[in-house]
């Protein structure tokens, strides 16, 4: 029963939840965040995304999406707008050994969104620009963060080519 009260009361705050004005994915304003938009809609690059995760055998380990959430709770139609949690345990292992408090951060998000002309956005923070601020996790942490970047970088070339 708490567990069907928490799924109702996530997926209310979800719904809830005004999807952004395109305007605001702006790159300049929001510091080490990739925005790609694409020719591809809502649905195939989500479908997509998800191809491109497992072929750089990365993990899907999360995934919300207020536009479900606003249509089951609230029967409301929104854009498009998912976000997608992706890691893998060997990853946090080694985070975890270079700081703690970094845990936070995993999984990494990618967002998709849905533009007004029926294409999609996918946005995500750099890996390095989400673990910049846990200075205590030291040059492993900077390093796994690098290598993360690369998979990110590649994960989305991959979901957003033509």
């Amino acid at each position: 029963m708490r567990n069907a009260l928490a799924a109702i009361a996530l997926a209310g705050v979800l719904a809830i939840a005004a999807p952004p004005a395109q305007a605001d994915l702006d790159a300049e304003r929001l510091p080490g965040w990739r925005i790609l938009e694409t020719e591809h809609s809502y649905a195939a690059l989500v479908e997509r995304l998800e191809t491109a995760i497992a072929a750089n055998k990365m993990g899907l380990v999360s995934r919300a999406s207020a536009t479900l959430g606003a249509k089951r709770v609230l029967n409301k139609t929104i854009p498009g707008n998912t976000v997608i949690g992706v890691y893998r345990p060997d990853y946090a292992v080694r985070m975890l050994e270079a700081s703690l408090a970094a845990g936070i951060e995993a999984p990494i998000r990618y967002y998709v969104t849905e533009n007004e002309d029926g294409s999609a956005t996918l946005s995500y923070k750099t890996p390095s620009a989400v673990f910049a601020p846990y200075a205590d996790g030291g040059e492993a942490l900077k390093t796994l963060a690098e290598e993360l970047d690369a998979i990110f970088a590649t994960i989305a070339a991959d979901a957003t080519a033509r």
